[in-house]
């Protein structure tokens, strides 16, 4: 793996969550509902809704990556999980902080199909090899990212990850 990385700090973040938030407006598409993808794309999603103006919030609780460049078999919602029963009739935005493999992105992307009046994904980082082209990315990159919420490890004392 590249030692290169692509950096996102928190000023950048602000500016990218706008950008895409732009992108979406500009697209005409009017999300009733973001769904953010927890946990990279909770700062990402509620930053997005509130550039919208969208006050109906969720999150989908979704564990693919358990370490840089390490992934279980396949995604799997984690509980508590979101009740979608009022979905019917809504446009969603679901929002996640990169569509790499894209395979997280697809699973929920799968979960919300017939849900949904429409549902549409936005992404702060697009990677070539996703297996899901999101409707909005702000930048497309082939490196490893480091976001700003998760670029140093968790506070000594933290709850310590059960082994899978």
């Amino acid at each position: 793996m590249s030692e290169e990385r692509e950096v996102l700090t928190w000023e950048t973040f602000g500016v990218a969550v706008r950008e895409l938030a732009e992108q979406v407006v500009a697209s005409g598409f009017d999300p009733d509902v973001v769904i953010a993808v927890a946990r990279g794309g909770l700062l990402p999603g509620g930053a997005v809704a509130y550039a919208l103006g969208t006050k109906g919030v969720g999150t989908l609780n979704v564990e693919f990556y358990t370490d840089i460049g390490m992934t279980l078999p396949d995604p799997r919602v984690l509980p508590p999980l979101m009740d979608t029963s009022e979905l019917p009739g809504l446009k969603v935005l679901v929002v996640d902080d990169v569509a790499d493999s894209g395979r997280t992105l697809a699973l929920v992307m799968e979960m919300l199909e017939g849900q949904a009046a429409e549902a549409r994904s936005a992404v702060l980082y697009a990677k070539p090899r996703s297996v899901v082209r999101p409707d909005y990315s702000w930048k497309d990159t082939d490196l490893w990212i480091t976001f700003p919420w998760s670029a140093e490890p968790p506070v000594a004392g933290a709850r310590e990850r059960p082994a899978d």
